[in-house]
């Protein structure tokens, strides 16, 4: 099973857009992960035109639609792995062994609101931040994520995307 991972689309925006190759890998996974923010229910209904379900988690600036529609926390169970969803991991300090405790089922957490792409990993847990194919702020490169996951086994990728 192939996830695509995204975070923090903050649109719409001007003429900003999720880049072409981001939405192609999207469409080719078979299922979406959203970790907040992308603002305004039409990109949620962009991202569930695709094809693949859409799986996400309200943002701390989505609208009030979105806020009403979308849960905090979010499980998705993904061919024999658990994978939880949040927004905001909090503070970078003692984040992983945080969201373990958090989250004891899972077997990885995934997460947005940073805008800064992150995948780390300790004794079968991992937590990993897509970072943002729109709007990368400190990230020297948009990005989103592809997981890979087989017999409850997962393995993340960090993937550039746009120009």
């Amino acid at each position: 099973m192939r996830l695509g991972i995204v975070s923090d689309t903050h649109l719409p925006r001007g003429s900003r857009a999720i880049p072409v190759d981001c939405l192609e890998r999207l469409a080719a996974a078979d299922a979406i992960l959203h970790a907040g923010d992308l603002i305004e229910l039409s990109v949620l209904e962009q991202l569930q035109a695709i094809g693949p379900p859409v799986h996400a988690v309200r943002g701390n600036v989505d609208s009030a639609e979105l806020q009403a529609r979308l849960p905090l926390v979010r499980t998705v169970e993904a061919d024999g792995a658990t994978i939880a969803m949040i927004h905001d991991a909090g503070p970078s300090a003692g984040r992983l062994e945080r969201m373990r405790r958090r989250f004891p089922q899972a077997e990885a957490v995934v997460f947005g609101h940073s805008h800064l792409p992150l995948h780390e990993e300790r004794a079968g847990f991992a937590i990993f931040n897509p970072g943002s194919p729109t709007e990368r702020r400190r990230a020297p490169h948009h990005t989103m994520g592809i997981a890979t996951v087989q017999d409850g086994r997962l393995r993340f990728e960090l993937v550039r995307v746009g120009a």
